[in-house]
């Protein structure tokens, strides 16, 4: 069994070692506008942002654009110190459904939501090297449901594989999460009760059904 990394270390050590006139480049894979919210509050701090939403597994497609508005209206309302852009990418559901063939019957936290996690971090990875971005990385690992290991594991492939540096990152150390939500509920953030894909749907329906019998 591999030992576990401290990314937060990982990530201060990287922020202590940027010169202080220097501004880099991040393109940050975002899931939600909740989960952007300490995230940019943080690294703009540091970095020029621009916020890239792919998301093609979020389903059903209104609950998508209920995200990717909440994105942009955060966005526009949050004060930081860089000033952050936005990207939309394309919204395929395809793409997604069909990396999760033969496992869509598996638990929410599975091999599914790794195949998941590449899915949309590699559409980062390319994006990024396209631009010329200096980093990339996701706000996935703020949520305490979200693999932080397994994600920067991926991130450090895909940084090998397209030429692009990954940025270390488990945004829920040091009170990422709870600041998230404090955040949500300053600017009245739509906070979804499901990952977003049709599997994670079904598995909540299940679980809300189950405690009405109960």
């Amino acid at each position: 069994m591999s030992q576990k990394i401290n990314y937060q270390l990982k990530l201060d050590k990287l922020i202590e070692s940027i010169p202080k006139e220097t501004v880099p480049t991040l393109l940050l894979h975002s899931c939600c506008a909740p989960c952007s919210s300490y995230t940019l509050e943080y690294l703009s701090q540091y970095f020029k942002i621009t916020v890239f939403y792919y998301n093609p597994n979020i389903s059903p497609a209104l609950e998508y654009k209920k995200r990717v508005d909440e994105q942009k209206r955060l966005i526009n309302e949050l004060p930081t110190k860089n000033p952050v852009e936005f990207i939309e990418g394309e919204y395929k559901p395809e793409d997604f459904l069909e990396i999760a063939k033969g496992y869509e019957d598996m638990h929410e936290g599975g091999e599914r939501c790794f195949r998941c996690y590449r899915l949309r971090l590699e559409q980062s990875a390319r994006l990024a090297k396209r631009m010329n971005f200096d980093y990339f990385a996701t706000t996935l690992s703020i949520s305490p449901y979200k693999n932080a290991q397994k994600l920067n594991e991926i991130s450090e492939d895909l940084s090998e594989i397209y030429g692009v540096k990954a940025l270390p990152c488990d945004l829920k150390k040091r009170g990422g999460y709870k600041r998230s939500i404090e955040l949500s509920n300053k600017y009245s953030l739509y906070r979804q009760d499901y990952c977003g894909c049709v599997f994670s749907k079904r598995e909540r329906d299940l679980r809300v059904s189950k405690k009405e019998i109960d």
